[in-house]
């Protein structure tokens, strides 16, 4: 699949648009746990029980413009936040419903905002036969709500998703979940609250220590209160995980570490099915690959 230099430039948006990260040297402005807490409670059930308390209110970090309709996507509004207030733009891919019920994916994209060349990039669910609908988020691309850094985007995620399940034609039992960078931490929050039939979270974080160590900038919320972390790190819910999942990453940027063997060991120890594979290529090459096997995963998985 070649990708165009617009597309690949504003797949890169993430790269190039977020806070540098700070040196080395510089110590988080938290403790970071020597193995992160397990938390017996469900995911689900701890979201429940637990509303983020922001420090900072506004946009999304990256700045982008407002959102068109790029080829072979039709705009909708999907509801969100409290009582549905937030009406955030999705794009679903063109699809004719049928008595033929379709499966359907939703991929939640990398960084901070949404541009043509993640639709591209998600363009090949469709041409295999998926309904795709690609979200964006409260706060992106001057549109309405406060960016909280992975946990009111998981809210936006999970709703989404009660929107494309609930579209005509498509079969809800057939709901798959993927998501890059960003997107990819967000899905694997979205897989720990509700049920998917299978999820690829591509070059996903599974700590908030370690992102926002890094991106110190972007954190809205009291890093103090380690509940805020703990609520946006996967890796201490991985008995939560709620469907089949293959974590992809590419074989030149970070490697998988400790922190995501930790998550699939305790998935496993839930029973989940769950496994890890590198593909050749770079954080943001490495996507179109991914999802040509995240299709394949899929196909296992029902689709």
């Amino acid at each position: 699949m070649q990708i165009s230099r617009r597309q690949m430039l504003s797949s890169l948006a993430a790269a190039t648009l977020l806070p540098q990260a700070v040196r080395a040297e510089e110590p988080p402005p938290f403790p970071i746990p020597a193995v992160p807490p397990l938390e017996t409670d469900d995911y689900a059930v701890a979201r429940k029980h637990f509303e983020t308390k922001l420090l900072r209110f506004g946009p999304s970090p990256e700045q982008a413009a407002p959102l068109g309709e790029p080829p072979g996507a039709r705009k909708v509004l999907y509801p969100s936040g409290r009582d549905g207030a937030l009406k955030l733009i999705a794009w679903v891919s063109h699809y004719e419903p049928s008595t033929e019920l379709k499966p359907a994916v939703l991929f939640l994209h990398g960084g901070n905002a949404t541009g043509d060349g993640h639709w591209e990039l998600v363009m090949p669910y469709a041409k295999a036969g998926f309904v795709a609908m690609l979200p964006s988020f409260r706060g992106e691309n001057g549109q309405a709500g406060n960016y909280s850094g992975f946990y009111d985007e998981t809210s936006d995620a999970l709703a989404a998703a009660e929107f494309l399940e609930n579209l005509p034609g498509i079969d809800k039992n057939r709901i798959y979940l993927a998501g890059h960078s960003n997107g990819g931490t967000l899905s694997l929050l979205s897989a720990m609250t509700r049920k998917f039939r299978a999820a690829t979270p591509i070059s996903a974080g599974v700590s908030a220590w370690r992102y926002f160590g890094r991106f110190r900038k972007e954190m809205p919320f009291d890093p103090t209160n380690e509940r805020e972390l703990i609520m946006r790190s996967s890796v201490c819910f991985g008995t939560s995980l709620k469907c089949p999942t293959l974590l992809l990453r590419g074989s030149e940027e970070r490697p998988f570490d400790a922190n995501d063997q930790l998550l699939i060991d305790r998935a496993r120890s839930a029973g989940v099915s769950i496994d890890h594979r590198l593909l050749p290529g770079t954080h943001n090459g490495v996507v179109p690959g991914a999802v040509e096997e995240s299709i394949r995963f899929f196909r296992h998985h029902g689709a």
